[in-house]
C-alpha cells in the first residue's frame, strides 16, 4: 500500500497556506466591512432590509456557484487535463463558460423581475407593502446581478485551481469587501437612501472580482470567446456531479433561509443580529476549513482520475486532520467567548445587541 508522498503533502499544505493567507485577509476586511456597515446603519430597519436582500444572491451563490459548480467542474476539468490534451480541457472551459453565462443572464433577469415575490418568501415578516418591504425589494434588484458575477468567478476559480494557481481566486473576496467598504464611506452619504450605496458596493465588488481573474485566465492560454456545444459529454457529467453537491449545500442554506425567515417575524433588528453572529462564526470556517478544502480538491481530483485510491485516501485523511486541528478549538472558543468577541469587535456599533 502506497502512502501520500511528502511532496504531495507539502503541495497541499502550501496551497492551503496560500488560500488561508488571502482568506484571512479577506475575513479581516470582512470584519472591517461589518463594523463599517454597523456603524453607519446599526441594526435597524435599513440594515435588516439590506441583509435580507444580500442573503438572496448569497444563497444562490453558495448553492450553485462556489458550492456546487466548482466542486463539479474541477474533477472533470482535471480528468481532461490528465487523460486528454490541454487543448481539450481548455475547450471544455470555453463551453462551460458560454453555457453558464447564458443561464446566469436568464436567472438574473428573472431574479430582478421576481424580486417582490422573492422577498415575500424570504422575509414574510416584512409584509407585502410599506417602506421596509419596498426598500428590501429595491436592494434585492440591485444586488441580484451579483450571482452572475460570482458564478463566473467560481468557474474561473475552478480552472485556475485545477492548474494549481490559488492566489488570484483566493484573493478575489477581498475585492467584494473593498467595494462595500468604499461604497459605504464614499457613495452612501451622497444618496437620499444611503443603504442603496452599500448594494451598489456589492456589484462593484463583484465586477472587481471578475476583473482580477480574467488576466490570469488569459495568461494560462484560455480563450473567453463563446463556444456553443451544450451536448458536449462533459457538460452532462458536470450537471450530474452538481446534483449531490447542491443537495449537500442546500441543507445548510435551508437552515440559513429558515433562520432569516423567522428573524423577519421578530422585533426589528433581529435579522441584523443573526447576520453579525453568523459572520463571526464564518471567520474561522473560511480561513481554515475552506482553505484546506480548496487546496485539497485538485489533488483529490487528479488522484481519482489516475485511479490512485491509496493516495486519494491519504490526501483526504491528511486534510481532515488539518481541519479538525483548527476547527474544534475554534468552535470551543466561539462558544465560550462569544460575548467578549462581540464586545471586542463590535462594541461601539452594536453595543445595544449585547445588553441583557
Amino acid at each position: 500500500m502506497t502512502n501520500m508522498t511528502g511532496s504531495e503533502k507539502k503541495q497541499v499544505s502550501r496551497a492551503a497556506g496560500i488560500v488561508g493567507f488571502y482568506t484571512f485577509l479577506s475575513r479581516i476586511l470582512g470584519l472591517v466591512r461589518d463594523m463599517v456597515v454597523a456603524r453607519y446603519f446599526g441594526a435597524g430597519m435599513v440594515a435588516d432590509a439590506f441583509f435580507v436582500a444580500f442573503r438572496i444572491p448569497n444563497l444562490l451563490r453558495r448553492l450553485f456557484a462556489e458550492g456546487s459548480l466548482t466542486i463539479a467542474f474541477i474533477p472533470i476539468f482535471t480528468e481532461y487535463l490528465t487523460k486528454k490534451t490541454k487543448e481539450d480541457a481548455f475547450e471544455l472551459a470555453r463551453i462551460v463558460f458560454t453555457l453558464l453565462s447564458i443561464i446566469l443572464v436568464i436567472v438574473t433577469i428573472l431574479g430582478v423581475l421576481l424580486s417582490p415575490w422573492i422577498v415575500r418568501i424570504q422575509a414574510p415578516g416584512f409584509g407585502s407593502i410599506g417602506d421596509k418591504y419596498e426598500l428590501t425589494v429595491l436592494l434585492t434588484q440591485i444586488t441580484f446581478p451579483y450571482i452572475l458575477l460570482i458564478s463566473l468567478v467560481a468557474l474561473f476559480m475552478g480552472v485556475l485551481n485545477s492548474l494549481r494557481h490559488f492566489s488570484a481566486p483566493a484573493a478575489a473576496p477581498i475585492f467584494l469587501n473593498v467595494g462595500i467598504i468604499g461604497a459605504t464611506i464614499w457613495i452612501s452619504p451622497h444618496l437620499s437612501q444611503p443603504i442603496v450605496g452599500v448594494a451598489m458596493g456589492v456589484i462593484a465588488g463583484g465586477i472587481l472580482q471578475v476583473a482580477l481573474q480574467v488576466p490570469w485566465i488569459i495568461k494560462r492560454g484560455i480563450s473567453l470567446m463563446p463556444l456553443w456545444m451544450p451536448k458536449h459529454p462533459a457538460v452532462k457529467r458536470i450537471g450530474y456531479l452538481m446534483l449531490p453537491a447542491v443537495f449537500g449545500s442546500a441543507i445548510y442554506q435551508f437552515n440559513q433561509f429558515i433562520g432569516t425567515l423567522l428573524a423577519s417575524l421578530l422585533p426589528e433588528g433581529s435579522v441584523s443580529w443573526l447576520y453579525y453572529a453568523d459572520r463571526l462564526v464564518q471567520f474561522p470556517l473560511g480561513v481554515f476549513a475552506i482553505a484546506i478544502s480548496t487546496a485539497t480538491l485538485p489533488s483529490l481530483a487528479k488522484q481519482a482520475a489516475d485511479n490512485n485510491h491509496n493516495d486519494f485516501q491519504d490526501t483526504l485523511t491528511h486534510s481532515l486532520r488539518l481541519t479538525f486541528f483548527i476547527t474544534i478549538p475554534s468552535m470551543a472558543g466561539l462558544i465560550l467567548l462569544g460575548k467578549p468577541i462581540i464586545q471586542l469587535f463590535l462594541r461601539v456599533e452594536i453595543s445595544a445587541l449585547i445588553q441583557p
